[in-house]
């Protein structure tokens, strides 16, 4: 599996380059800026790009920038942003165009090396893997999505877990039931959201997004 890292610190972009290269990824660039960025993007198209936020020039939101834009050039691009911060707006366009294959993590709270590494496996996959706190931020607004307001606490708490990027039976065992009944929570949830008329995993990325997003479907 072919990945692009983008990292400003170099102690910490070796160790990426050197973890992901012993689990059989591909490490085709490892750059430290917004602009060295985007060349690797276009100039590789990997299967995934693991992305801090903020880098030189700018040091702000530069790392989510060239994302964004590569991924309009690029439908699809598989991207896990790997940063100390939130970027509220850009995390949100990162979103927004409904194709998935979106991690963002927080240095900070990544605590096991084979849950990272599998992280970065399913977003490349074309999965959505959030973190708690990254949620709670997105969240952290006004929201009018109509549609979430039909769905029942347990129901949420569901989706919740989803955005997450848990399986069926993770989540299962999180809220203590069986899978069948998180299979019919899910069902329920893609009803509600109008979500009824395509493959599963695709449903399963827009439920997220609309969580996430809090906009109607």
């Amino acid at each position: 599996m072919r990945v692009v890292i983008a990292e400003d610190s170099a102690l910490l972009r070796d160790g990426l380059v050197r973890l992901l290269s012993a689990y059989d990824f591909t490490v085709v660039a490892a750059v430290e800026s917004g602009p060295e960025l985007s060349v690797a993007l276009h100039e590789h198209v990997p299967d995934v790009a693991v992305v801090d936020v903020r880098l030189p020039p700018t040091h702000t939101d530069e790392g989510l920038r060239a994302v964004t834009e590569a991924r309009r050039a690029i439908p699809g691009l598989p991207v896990m942003v790997l940063s100390q911060y939130v970027a509220q707006l850009f995390a949100r366009e990162l979103l927004s165009d409904g194709a998935g294959a979106v991690g963002y993590l927080l240095k900070d709270r990544v605590g096991d090396v084979v849950d990272f590494v599998d992280s970065v496996r399913q977003v490349a996959a074309g999965g959505t893997v959030m973190d708690p706190q990254v949620i709670a931020k997105l969240l952290a607004r006004p929201s009018h999505a109509r549609p979430l307001t039909t769905l029942t606490p347990r129901e949420r708490e569901v989706l919740s877990l989803m955005a997450q990027g848990r399986s069926n039976i993770s989540i299962a065992e999180r809220m203590v039931v069986t899978e069948r009944a998180i299979n019919k929570h899910i069902n329920s949830i893609f009803a509600k959201l109008g979500l009824t008329h395509s493959e599963t995993e695709h449903r399963r990325v827009q439920a997220v997004l609309t969580y996430l997003g809090g906009d109607d479907v």
